[in-house]
């Protein structure tokens, strides 16, 4: 929560997008256990972003695990020459310590660091209202895509000679079988795979909401409604799916006192903005081809069923980076107040 680091990837995330930019993203704590297979994902990688936040004193511990391990098992050759953006966002002082650090570390595993975003951000809201601090991160995520595009090259320093002539790397012999099993976040046949599975559960649960046929559960909320809408003559299919969809919202909301917003929530996979004006009295859902709303959202409609599923929630979403956002976002966190899909 309130996380100044997650606020500047997402602007990142952004505008790398926007310039048809590939943005994979790895949350170091959800993968902990699987931490040594890490440095695989980034051989394939044009450029790198190491970002961290300083709550307390020096870099967390997790990023000096990863550091590690790219030191242990990382491919030097394909590290060599990669560009690096360091990101250190502060609490409490010390991020230019840290950036130091990330600098360090990158240039003796052989990479290119480039000139990082380092901030002291004292109050979460005025930093992302601020329109001056979202340009220079704007720019900056530019400055990325410049330098591995354009290729930049960077001037020789003396962590490459300490690297070649001190620092000698454990050698670690790996298996065959042992080296699978370290890859195995990032193979076809484990990781990927089950991805895709996912992928095709989520599918096919977002079908069965719109067209009406929830689980047992939800079925008794809606067996009313539904009975209902089947009676109506020349309601074509779509539009009983979309009042199945609205009833959804309206029979899970919890209004607050004095609260009022709108939201609009961009699915991106299927081109439709879905607004939501919620007020003390009642909540109104529909859809409308304008994105303009207190809080704009934008996701897929994958990770809209899983929190309609109670799965996941909107704030989790949304620190996940699974959900990009802009506006007031303690109207954003407002959201998993007002509906409780649980």
């Amino acid at each position: 929560m309130d996380d100044p680091t997650v606020y500047v990837l997402n602007q990142i995330t952004e505008v790398l997008t926007d310039l048809r930019v590939v943005v994979e993203r790895y949350n170091i704590f959800e993968v902990k256990n699987a931490i040594a297979t890490l440095p695989a994902t980034l051989q394939e990688a044009d450029g790198v972003i190491l970002a961290t936040t300083v709550e307390w004193f020096g870099m967390g511990g997790n990023m000096q695990q990863f550091l590690d391990m790219c030191w242990l098992y990382a491919d030097k050759q394909q590290l060599s020459g990669k560009y690096m953006l360091p990101v250190v966002m502060a609490t409490t002082y010390g991020e230019r310590d840290v950036e130091f650090s990330l600098v360090k570390a990158w240039e003796t595993l052989g990479g290119i660091p480039i000139t990082g975003l380092v901030a002291y951000v004292e109050n979460l809201e005025e930093f992302e209202k601020n329109e001056e601090y979202r340009n220079l991160i704007e720019k900056k995520a530019e400055s990325l895509y410049r330098s591995v595009h354009q290729k930049v090259h960077g001037l020789p320093t003396s962590n490459y000679a300490v690297r070649m002539n001190l620092l000698k790397t454990r050698t670690i012999e790996l298996t065959p079988q042992e080296r699978e099993q370290l890859s195995k976040f990032v193979s076809d046949e484990t990781y990927v795979k089950q991805q895709k599975e996912d992928i095709e559960e989520l599918s096919a649960m977002f079908k069965k909401m719109l067209s009406g046929r929830y689980e047992e559960a939800q079925e008794k909320d809606f067996n009313e409604n539904e009975e209902e809408k089947k009676e109506e003559q020349g309601q074509s299919q779509a539009d009983k799916n979309m009042e199945t969809l609205f009833s959804f919202f309206a029979n899970h909301y919890k209004p607050e006192p004095d609260f009022t917003a709108s939201y609009a929530i961009i699915l991106s996979d299927k081109n439709v903005v879905l607004h939501i004006e919620a007020t003390p009295e009642n909540v109104k859902v529909f859809y409308a081809a304008t994105e303009e709303a207190d809080v704009r959202l934008r996701t897929t409609s994958k990770v809209l069923v899983n929190i309609l599923s109670g799965k996941n929630t909107f704030q989790k979403g949304f620190m996940a980076g699974e959900i990009s956002a802009k506006g007031n976002f303690k109207t954003l966190r407002m959201l998993d107040t007002i509906f409780q899909f649980q």
